[in-house]
This record gives C-alpha cells, structure tokens and sequence, in this order.
C-alpha cells in the first residue's frame, strides 16, 4: 500500500461522474464502496482515475438479505425475553447465530472472489444498537440459549432461570461485568475471522471497521456495554479505524471532529509511519441531515486530516455530487499538497 494521505469518498460515485467530472481532476484518491454495489466496470473506471478501491461490507446487519425476517431464530432476544424491536432504521441479528456467521462469511469470500480490492471495511460491527441518530437507541441483547450457552462456557458460569427474562436478571445481578466483557469477546471473534478470509483470499488487502465515534467514557461506557465495541480488544484484528463523527446527525459542532480525531489520535497507538498500522481515516458528514454548508463540509473534512489521521472521506459523494460548493469545497482540500 502507498503511504500517501487517503483522499477519499464513500458510497458508488455514480453521481459524481453524473456530473462530467473526474475523480482524479479533485484529487480523490481512494473510493469505498458497498460491495453489492461494485461492479467491473466501476472498479475499472475508478482505478483508471487513480483510486484505489476499498469495499464497504455490512457485518452485523440482519436485515442484509432480509436474513432474520427469513431465519427468527437470528432475532436477537432483549432482556425481557421478547425479539427486540428494531432500532429506528437498523435491525441487527444474534451474533452468535451460526447459520448468519456462515452466510456472511460466504458472502465475504464471494466478494473476494469476484474483485481485487486495496481493502474490505467492517460496517455495522456491533451488537444490536442505534448509534446514527441524534437520541441513540440502546436495547440489552442477546438472551436466546445460543447467546446464553457461549457466555456459559466463555465465563465458566451457570446462569439460573427458567425463561430468557429470568437468565437476563440472574446475568445483570451476578455477573455484568463478565457479561459485557463476553459480549466484546464475540465480537473480536467476528472481526478476527473476518480478517482471516480477507487476508487468506487477498494478503495485501486492509481490514478496516467503520465505528460510531464514542469516547470511552461517553454516556458511561456505553458504547462498550452496549455495542461491544472496544477498540483496544479489537486493534490485532484492523488494519484501520474509520469512525464516523457525522456532527451534524450528532447534534455537534463541526470541532467535535477535531475534537474526536485528536482524541482518537492519544487514546489509540494509531500509526503514522511507512506501512505501520493500525491507521485512523475517519468518515465524516456531507449528507443534509439535517443541512450541513459548504462552509462546514469544508471545515470537517479539514479536521478529519487533523491529529494522526492519515486519510479521510465523507459520507457521501453523492451529497456532494448534489451542491457545487461542496464539490469546490472537496477540490480545495483534496487538492492541497497534490502538486
């Protein structure tokens, strides 16, 4: 991989090139793409304006497939013993439904198989959760006996009660901090296996994890409590972290970017030199919800270069596509250090 900054865009460029313009002409330099939304021809075309290509791959999402509507057995299970509810928009799965870790793994090596990529990016890797709206929705997942068993076996415990709600209440009273810690460990395991496919289909390609931008402290701990999600735990298995500091979606100022980033930058060993990793290239919001300027994009893709980022996009390049100042706004930060 060259160590140049990433200078990329997220989601199909279609639009973009809609407009007669080239990637290359507003010094993108990488493009990321959903797999299911890749073809030969874009690859093609994207590598011929001098990107590389990294494909976006949704994990963790259920309704990938209509998977659980088609299997309920991959509902995950709240704590009340009920399927739980959808979280605004997203639906997530058991992970630990074997039937679901198969098929996207399969999906994975399909993928794979069918394109060279410069990397694949882990989306939607975390427990059953919304985090991408401005009052997040946090639901205590998953308690069907496939989830119990492993935490079971993981924590050399016996979990009492008859019914999913009674194992849920013996959980949160006698062992909450093994609970959390068996439900990061699940996750790991996701990510670990994921890189194993990637890296035994494509050695040189990256793993990187799309990952909502939550402080460890912020709202006490929850994103590790809720989402599993614990960065440090998953460092062996990313080659680089890609968190999404959408401001405007947050109900932030455009400096909660820097702000993250840099924390970022302290917190985690995020690396700068030749061919070291693990990298940050945080994905931050072009997308009018609610309505983000030209000024702002501007300042956020700024801020996402700022600390020890090596590389940033935006979500989306269709949104950018959609407003001249925005596409200007790009072309002046991209462009910058180019010759």
């Amino acid at each position: 991989m060259s160590n140049a900054i990433i200078r990329g865009t997220y989601a199909h460029p279609r639009a973009f090139w809609e407009t007669g313009a080239r990637l290359d002409d507003y010094g993108v330099n990488a493009v990321f793409i959903h797999g299911g939304s890749l073809d030969e021809a874009t690859v093609a075309r994207a590598r011929a304006e001098g990107c590389k290509v990294f494909a976006e791959f949704a994990t963790l999402n259920g309704r990938y497939g209509d998977y659980v509507e088609q299997h309920p057995d991959a509902h995950p299970i709240d704590d009340s013993g009920n399927p739980a509810p959808p979280a605004t928009w997203f639906m997530g799965v058991c992970p630990t439904h074997r039937g679901f870790r198969d098929f996207r793994m399969d999906a994975l090596r399909e993928l794979l198989g069918r394109f060279e990529l410069d990397g694949v990016w882990m989306d939607y890797v975390h427990w059953h959760a919304q985090f991408e709206d401005p009052y997040p929705v946090f639901i205590k997942t998953c308690f069907n006996d496939s989830c119990v068993t492993a935490f079971q076996q993981w924590a050399n415990v016996e979990v009492a009660g008859a019914t999913a709600a009674e194992r849920a209440q013996w959980i949160f009273r006698h062992a909450p901090k093994a609970w959390e810690d068996w439900r990061v460990s699940v996750i790991v395991d996701w990510a670990r296996e994921f890189r194993s496919v990637v890296k035994a289909a494509q050695p040189n390609a990256l793993v990187g994890c799309f990952h909502c931008a939550w402080k460890d402290e912020d709202l006490g701990g929850v994103r590790r409590r809720c989402l599993g999600l614990d960065i440090r735990a998953l460092t062996p298995c990313v080659d680089v972290f890609s968190p999404m500091p959408y401001h405007g979606r947050s109900g932030k100022a455009p400096e909660y970017v820097r702000e993250y980033v840099e924390y970022f930058s302290e917190r985690y060993p995020v690396q700068t030199a030749p061919d070291a990793y693990p990298r940050l290239w945080p994905i931050v919001q072009a997308h009018d919800d609610p309505y983000v300027s030209p000024e702002e994009f501007e300042q956020v893709l700024r801020y996402g270069l700022s600390g020890k980022s090596t590389g940033v996009m935006m979500f989306t390049i269709g949104s950018v596509a959609a407003d001249p100042g925005k596409m200007a706004a790009m072309r002046r930060v991209y462009r910058e250090g180019t010759g």
